[in-house]
């Protein structure tokens, strides 16, 4: 059993409730966690055998740029793509970020994982 990470990885996005976050964005943070036998490529050092990071993160870039009134839903739709691409994962997780979310006071961030 092994486990893949991808950590912070940023985007500016058009995620939101209130119409001024879908017309002027945000920035998010994204984390993907990946979990299931990773042997094979880490005896043949094949790129073919693994899961390819490159492509990890070039499928959550384009479902960060499909816009969604929530976290929830971009969440889901990353996890959806990736089990489609690696259906061989025992366990995957995305926590998805919004920085500076417009609450009316002073938070970092709001974030919801999915998992699955």
């Amino acid at each position: 059993m092994g486990v893949i990470e991808l950590e912070n990885m940023e985007f500016f996005a058009y995620h939101g409730c209130f119409r001024e976050e879908q017309v002027v964005g945000n920035s998010f943070m994204v984390n993907v966690r990946l979990e299931g036998d990773f042997s094979i490529p880490a005896k043949s050092d094949n790129i073919a055998d693994a899961v390819n990071y490159q492509i990890i993160f070039n499928l959550v870039q384009e479902q960060m740029a499909v816009t969604s009134h929530l976290l929830e839903h971009v969440a889901q739709r990353i996890l959806d793509v990736i089990y489609n691409q690696y259906p061989d994962l025992d366990k995957a997780s995305v926590k998805v970020s919004k920085v500076n979310p417009p609450l009316g006071g002073q938070t970092q961030q709001v974030s919801v994982t999915l998992s699955r």
